[in-house]
Formats: structure tokens, sequence, C-alpha cells
């Protein structure tokens, strides 16, 4: 322990992850969490030795990744760990953030903590949608067209932007070359802001699942949910190979197997799973630039909703009233329906539940804030 407490760097590992103090009752969706750093690392040394083999040009990009699958050892396997890495990063940091919202996570004193979360969100999105474009597959370069396009909706400077994205007049060489550069930056970006995101969960240790104060009953990190992250790190890992050894394209697209031709439109532009709820929210408004308004509102207004409860900062029982519980699900299926709306043509029904469902979505956030103004007043009268 003496050596422990005067080395600095072993002084920090174990004030981190060996005594850092948790809630003796932390369930598993706590774990979430450690898989989301896990896949992040995932995503990082499989890009770094994808990347050694890609060509980021438009006549042997769709080229070099089949040689990548063909030809490079293992290369396969490094492809589809990737791609699929993708979705398993996503779907776990989508349940993160719903089991935020479900106990209260984003509240004060941790909404600096949640902030930093969106923030790390928003720049997967982005980093999903740069590596959408490297295969370039039909879907790749039309999606590059298609949401690349949706900047000129910007007044004035539109499509200056579009130009400065596309670095021409069309989505080339330029466009592929930017893309790739970007997409290998952001996730060493996303790592420094996930380190920055563990300092601001340190700050104030791990919320409590009861909603009573974190620093009542607790346990070191060390050895009590070591081993329950590993088990969950597990299970996830066998989740992941059914995925990667056996339905390695379920989640993609069969058209980015066909190389980018400018002439021919796929019937269908489609984006991947993790992007149709908010591809919904943006076929939803007949608007173009009130559509990506609300596309990039749909994110921000995440980053927002936790400072809209200073007005009662140490009040939280709303979080645990049976209103809210039916409330969090209605939002949960929402989602689910946002998502089954995506991958649908714009057509009657799919377009009118689209916008219920779109709608809905800011309400919910919108009946968040009305809990807390009448918890305030209750509060104030009692």
């Amino acid at each position: 322990m003496r050596l422990i407490k005067r080395h600095v760097l072993l002084a920090t590992f174990d004030s981190a992850l060996i005594s850092y103090p948790c809630p003796s009752n932390l369930n598993y969706f706590w774990n979430f969490g450690v898989l989301a750093g896990f896949c992040l690392a995932v995503q990082l040394i499989t890009g770094i030795f994808l990347a050694m083999h890609y060509i980021p040009d438009i006549n042997l990009a769709f080229l070099s990744v089949e040689h990548i699958m063909r030809d490079v050892n293992s290369g396969w396997l490094l492809r589809y760990v990737h791609a699929n890495g993708a979705s398993m990063f996503f779907l776990v940091v989508y349940v993160h953030i719903l089991r935020g919202f479900y106990y209260g996570s984003f509240l004060h004193p941790r909404q600096f903590l949640w902030s930093s979360g969106v923030i790390i969100l928003l720049l997967m999105i982005l980093t999903a949608f740069l590596g959408y474009v490297l295969p370039w597959g039909q879907m790749s370069f039309w999606a590059a067209t298609v949401i690349t396009n949706l900047a000129s909706a910007v007044p004035y400077v539109g499509d200056s932007i579009v130009l400065w994205l596309w670095g021409g007049f069309a989505v080339d060489q330029a466009t592929l070359n930017r893309f790739f550069s970007l997409h290998y930056l952001f996730p060493f970006i996303i790592a420094a802001l996930a380190f920055i995101h563990v300092i601001f969960l340190h700050e104030h240790g791990s919320n409590n699942p009861l909603g009573i104060s974190a620093k009542i009953d607790q346990i070191p990190f060390t050895p009590y949910f070591t081993i329950k992250d590993f088990l969950g790190v597990v299970l996830f890992l066998m989740i992941f190979s059914i995925f990667v050894f056996f339905y390695p394209n379920v989640l993609g697209h069969s058209d980015n197997y066909i190389p980018a031709n400018p002439l021919v439109t796929p019937t269908h532009i489609v984006p991947e799973w993790y992007f149709l709820p908010f591809y919904a929210m943006l076929r939803s408004i007949p608007n173009k630039l009130i559509g990506v308004l609300v596309l990039v509102f749909s994110i921000i207004i995440m980053c927002i909703v936790p400072f809209s409860f200073l007005l009662s900062p140490t009040s939280r029982l709303f979080i645990y009233s049976p209103f809210y519980k039916l409330l969090f699900w209605l939002f949960f299926f929402n989602c689910l329906i946002l998502g089954w709306i995506g991958g649908k043509s714009i057509e009657t029904p799919y377009y009118e539940i689209g916008q219920a469902a779109t709608l809905f979505y800011f309400l919910f956030f919108c009946f968040l804030s009305i809990l807390e103004v009448l918890n305030f007043n209750l509060a104030r009268k009692k």
C-alpha cells in the first residue's frame, strides 16, 4: 500500500480502477459503460490495421476492400469485426443512454457527465457515417451524396459548405480523401472525450439505482465489479461472435457490394440501422431546412435537458414515479417505431406515423421539464 501511495501513476490507477467506491446495488445495466469502452478499443485496433491496406482512391477503394477480404491474412476477420463492431458499439451506447434516462443519471450533479456522453454520441455518428462511405459501394456513394447535400439547406452559406465537404463539384476523389482522414482522426478524439467522461464520472461517482445518495453503502470497484464487468464482456463477445462468424452481413446492405456508380441510383437509399431513427425524423419534415434542424436538435436536446432541471437540483423523486416509468417505456417503443419507419418508403401510412413518432420524441423531453416544474412547486408548498 505504501508503494501505491508513493507513486502518482499507481495511486491514480488504484483510485480509478481498484479502490474506486461504488454503490453496492449497481445492476448489470451499469456494465454497458465498460462495454462501450471495450467496443471503442476494438474499433481503434481493427481500424488501424485496416488502414494499412485500404487505398483512399475512387478507382481502387472498392478493390482494396476486396483485397483485404480475400488476400490479407485474416483480413476478412478484421473487416467483419470492424463493420459489425460499429453496430455493437451503437447498440451498447444506446442501451447505456436509455439506462441513464431510466435511472435519472442525467440529473444534477451529473449534468456534465451526461452532456459529455452526448457529445461522444454525436462524434460516433459522424465517424460511422464517414466510415460507411469508405468501401465506395453503391450505398456508400449515394449516402454520401444525399447526406452532404443536406448542408445546402443552410441559408446563404449552404452551397459553399457542400462544395467544401465535396472538395469539388461532386462526390469524388477529394471527398473520399477528406472522409478517410477524418474517419481515422475522430476515434482518437472520441477516446480523449471518453477519458474526460470517466473523469466526470469519478467526480460524483456512479448513480445509485434507488435514487439515494451514492455515498451510502459503497464497496470497492475491484474485485466486486471487475468480475461483474468481465462476465458482461464474455457474454458480449459470445453475441458479437455469432454476428461475425455466422451472420457477418445481416446488419449491412447488399448494394454496398456493388461498386459505386454515379449514373445508377439505388431504388432505396437506406442508412445503417443505427441511423434509422434520426433518418425517420429527417424524412418526416417536408421542409428541408426544418428537417435538418430537427435532425441536429434531436441530439442537442439530449445535451440540454439536464440543465433544465437545475431549478430543483436536489429533487429527483419524479424519476421514480409510475407515471415517469410509463413515459420512459413509451419513449423507448417510440424510438423503435422511428427505427422501423426509417427503413420504410415515404408513403402513407409510414409518413404520418413517422411524423407522430417525431413529435412524441420531442414531447418526451418537454414532459420531463413539466414534471420538474410540478415537482418543484410541490416541494415549495411543503
